[in-house]
């Protein structure tokens, strides 16, 4: 996996945020914790091993009020699925 793909995926994610409808917050803090795990640079054996999952259920939870995040959340899972996670 490369970190610059999980950089530029993570700051879509970002943008995504920033732009579209707000996020009630307690999902935004679920977000919020679950990308601090996948972070470049994140401290060694991050990420836990069920933050692929949680990652897909957030865009589950996302598809319909949120689109474009759903579509980020799942290439950032799918990318560090092939990273092997």
């Amino acid at each position: 996996m490369s970190d610059s793909r999980l950089r530029d995926l993570l700051a879509r994610l970002r943008s995504h945020l920033s732009a579209g409808p707000p996020v009630p917050d307690a999902q935004r803090a679920q977000l919020d914790n679950a990308l601090k795990a996948i972070e470049p640079g994140a401290e060694p054996g991050a990420p836990a091993a069920g933050t692929l999952l949680r990652l897909e259920r957030m865009a589950v939870r996302f598809e319909v009020s949120h689109p474009a995040l759903a579509e980020t959340l799942r290439e950032i899972a799918d990318t560090l699925g092939k990273g092997g996670l």
